[in-house]
């Protein structure tokens, strides 16, 4: 996940392949923002009070794929990865042994493990775990997935620039 380049998205794909070639693009876009970066660089943080960094963005996507893929949409146990009761917000508390290397493992598996769940399902299939009430389609978590990976290559774009000057991607 360390590629320069991304995939290029269709500008006249089917739904499926639209929605799956722009959660894709925006998982690149993550892998890019970390490119080049040793691991106490992808853990500098934004500005205090914020513990924001890199390395925290992509162990957050990892958890993030985990919960919607595998808990909410399969319906599978699959316990936190980096958060507890006790640190709800775990996955941002990077300490100095953690490395990319490590949290990029998790991530690619959690990304891995969402596509196979989701290519056998219908995107109007719901999920077999509800949140707050509710069950989703599979499109809805596409959507769900690609809005949250904007907001948080945004916050990755910041980031990147503070750490180096690297912009754009």
């Amino acid at each position: 996940m360390t590629s320069s380049e991304r995939t290029e998205v269709s500008a006249v794909a089917g739904e499926r392949e639209m929605l799956e070639g722009w959660l894709d693009f925006h998982r690149e876009t993550l892998a890019l923002k970390c490119a080049g970066l040793g691991d106490e660089q992808l853990r500098e943080t934004s500005v205090p009070p914020s513990g924001l960094s890199l390395l925290g963005l992509v162990r957050h996507m990892a958890e993030v794929e985990r919960i919607w893929f595998r808990r909410v949409l399969d319906g599978e146990d699959a316990p936190p990865l980096y958060f507890s009761e006790q640190d709800p917000d775990g996955e941002f508390h990077v300490g100095p042994d953690d490395t990319f290397e490590a949290a990029g493992a998790a991530w690619r598996a959690e990304t891995a493990r969402a596509r196979e769940l989701a290519a056998s399902r219908s995107l109007d299939d719901l999920s077999k775990e509800e949140r707050h009430g509710k069950r989703f389609s599979l499109r809805w978590i596409y959507v769900h997935m690609i809005e949250e990976y904007a907001r948080h290559n945004g916050h990755a774009d910041l980031l990147r620039e503070r750490i180096d000057g690297a912009t754009g991607a």
